[in-house]
């Protein structure tokens, strides 16, 4: 009514009908919106391309070190062609391979020299710990980003983090000293969402331990920190968050984990992850499944857990690493 009124003041009532601003506008409005959508789907249905396990690693190893219960290898992999990856890996010292791996993931923001800080638990149970820096953290931090830069940057973070992790393990593939059947992965927070995707695609991983990771990115959206920022417009960041990011929603792919099993850890007063979301990501997961709770807030913010949450990550693992050894000798 209110634009009949002003076209009729403006223009006329008897051209208004005529008018061909008014049907132009209106087709050129609902032609960029098409144009738009149409963009946004093609977007994210190539989201995680750029996964070639053709090309050519280019392995490069920077340096190796003995460190108080552990081997330590700093090198670089190509998983994009001309785009070397910094990482590290932890191995056990004084036993002979080859040896299981776990594949770490970090968290938003954290980097690989997190792997120095929980290396000799790995280590110490014959495990190798293989980890690199995500886009945007460590050796990769964007030099002074635009809002507009950190943002791409970040949406491109998660297919990067997960075709990475793939192509960590088509190295890992090469190497003597790595019992290929027996490749796990576990992710801590982003690496957690991020985990479960790359699991989801990469059926080398054995087992994964999801820990303090959660799923449904509008749940995602709703925690303590979002709502201090926003306050009334949560509810507004949460539907913008599920639009952008749903290619990278790990609901979406979670349940293609089966059926190899999954450890869920999660903290009941966690205002990163809350529980909600733990739960939204449990959910879409298809069994084997287990989740355990811990009364913490998320692992940074409540630290006195980390080792505790390590220690139970890691003998779950252990477990299904001995019932992998144990089927593979009746074979």
């Amino acid at each position: 009514m209110f634009l009949l009124a002003w076209g009729a003041a403006g223009r006329g009532a008897d051209n208004l009908l005529a008018a061909p601003w008014y049907v132009e506008n209106g087709v050129m409005a609902v032609s960029i919106l098409t144009l738009m959508a149409l963009a946004k789907l093609s977007w994210d249905a190539h989201y995680f391309d750029g996964y070639d396990p053709s090309t050519p690693l280019n392995v490069v190893v920077l340096s190796e070190e003995d460190r108080e219960g552990y081997h330590r290898v700093y090198f670089t992999y190509e998983a994009y062609p001309g785009n070397a990856v910094p990482s590290l890996m932890a191995l056990p010292i004084g036993t002979e391979g080859p040896y299981p791996v776990l594949v770490f993931l970090h968290g938003i923001g954290q980097s690989k020299a997190f792997l120095d800080e929980i290396a000799p638990h790995f280590a110490n149970e014959g495990f190798i710990l293989a980890t690199f820096d995500q886009h945007m953290q460590g050796e990769r931090k964007l030099k002074d980003p635009t809002f507009i830069e950190q943002g791409l940057a970040l949406r491109r973070r998660g297919a990067l983090t997960v075709n990475e992790a793939r192509r960590m393990v088509d190295y890992l593939d090469t190497r003597p000293d790595v019992d290929k059947d027996r490749i796990y992965l576990i992710g801590a927070s982003y690496g957690a969402v991020t985990g479960a995707t790359a699991a989801a695609f990469e059926k080398r991983f054995k087992a994964v331990v999801l820990t303090y990771g959660g799923g449904d990115l509008s749940q995602l959206a709703a925690n303590e920190e979002v709502i201090k920022a926003v306050g009334p417009l949560t509810g507004y960041v949460g539907r913008l968050a599920s639009f952008f990011g749903a290619p990278f929603d790990p609901v979406r792919y979670v349940d293609g984990v089966s059926p190899r099993p999954i450890l869920f850890q999660n903290g009941n007063r966690d205002r990163i992850v809350v529980p909600a979301a733990a739960m939204a990501l449990h959910r879409a997961a298809k069994e084997p499944k287990e989740i355990k709770w811990y009364p913490s807030d998320h692992l940074d913010l409540d630290p006195d857990y980390i080792h505790l949450v390590i220690r139970d990550g890691l003998e779950w693992i252990k477990a299904q690493d001995a019932r992998l050894v144990a089927e593979r000798a009746q074979k």
